[in-house]
């Protein structure tokens, strides 16, 4: 004789595992491209502003910020922790040591303050700037409605950002983690078609006269970047040495000819499973811009905090 159980004791796990699954998903929901609207209107042109002129100034800070959100991001999601300035941040982290552009977003944040006090969150700010500074390139739609977080996450920087030196199947775990595909991460990368690298992130691979590195390429690269640090560890150069000030396919281009800067750009043209991504986005320039665009709002949307789950900071600096 088989034994029924009442529907109210079945009723109760069941209960329980879709109020957790609630309590856990993302806050995506909560995210809008329309979200200041109505309490801060002009948000997005003082931003813009802002970043137009940061960039007009020093090319090299649309790299910086493009950057700095996605080492935000890929911690403890975009939260603008990254911007924290406490005893043991993120900031302060060895990964983070060559990060750029918080001058940028400080500034930005000061702008739009005078305009909206209180209203605007530095995670926002940091998210809409680094569309800003895609000058020349593709443009997007960021869903806006962020909160900051009070706490920076030192630790997480350190286990949770890709490395220069990471292999291919390293990466995919990396991004993977982050719920971000190989061909995000393809696309995602294609953000080097801007920006340099130091000396100290690509000297194992400009001597180690392996077969992926063209030998003219490394060759050159030789001139600026002696074998052994600390002598020149700061030394820079560009990560497309053909457009560096221009966001485009080249990078792609330059990983086909074996001419990637970082051994973490190589491996996407290894004769591995994205090769055929990095072939596409050569042959199909607006392929990878689209992709690119996408992929950006699909990081800038990592676990983001929204509503009682963060704070605005009036000052990115300080909790």
């Amino acid at each position: 004789m088989g034994y029924h159980k009442p529907v109210g004791s079945m009723l109760v796990p069941i209960l329980i595992l879709l109020l957790s699954f609630n309590y856990m998903m993302p806050c995506k929901a909560q995210l809008s491209t329309t979200f200041y609207d109505a309490t801060c209107p002009n948000a997005l042109s003082t931003i813009q502003d802002s970043v137009s002129a940061a960039v007009s100034s020093n090319r090299r800070n649309a790299a910086f910020l493009i950057r700095l959100h996605f080492h935000d991001c890929f911690v403890e999601g975009c939260d603008a922790s990254i911007l924290l300035e406490v005893t043991g941040s993120e900031k302060a982290a060895p990964v983070n040591t060559a990060v750029s552009g918080y001058d940028i977003i400080d500034d930005a944040k000061a702008a739009v303050e005078s305009v909206c006090p209180g209203v605007v969150s530095c995670a926002d700010i940091l998210t809409v700037a680094a569309r800003d500074a895609s000058v020349g390139g593709p443009s997007w739609t960021p869903r806006l409605g962020r909160r900051d977080s009070d706490t920076s996450f030192p630790d997480q920087a350190a286990s949770d950002l890709p490395r220069a030196n990471m292999d291919l199947s390293q990466l995919i775990a990396n991004f993977d983690r982050k719920n971000l595909s190989p061909r995000d991460m393809v696309a995602l990368s294609g953000s080097h078609t801007i920006g340099q690298a130091r000396c100290a992130t690509f000297r194992a691979r400009i001597y180690d006269n392996a077969s992926d590195i063209d030998a003219t390429f490394a060759s050159n690269l030789r001139t600026n970047c002696p074998p052994n640090g600390p002598t020149g560890n700061g030394n820079l150069e560009p990560l497309d040495l053909v457009t560096p000030n221009t966001f485009d396919n080249n990078y792609f281009i330059n990983l086909r000819d074996r001419r990637g800067l970082l051994a973490s750009d190589q491996v996407l043209f290894s004769r591995d499973s994205t090769d055929s991504i990095v072939t596409e986005y050569i042959d199909n320039p607006s392929t990878f811009e689209s992709d690119f665009a996408a992929a950006m709002v699909r990081m800038s949307e990592i676990q983001p905090r929204t509503g009682a789950s963060g704070v605005i900071r009036t000052v990115c600096t300080a909790a």
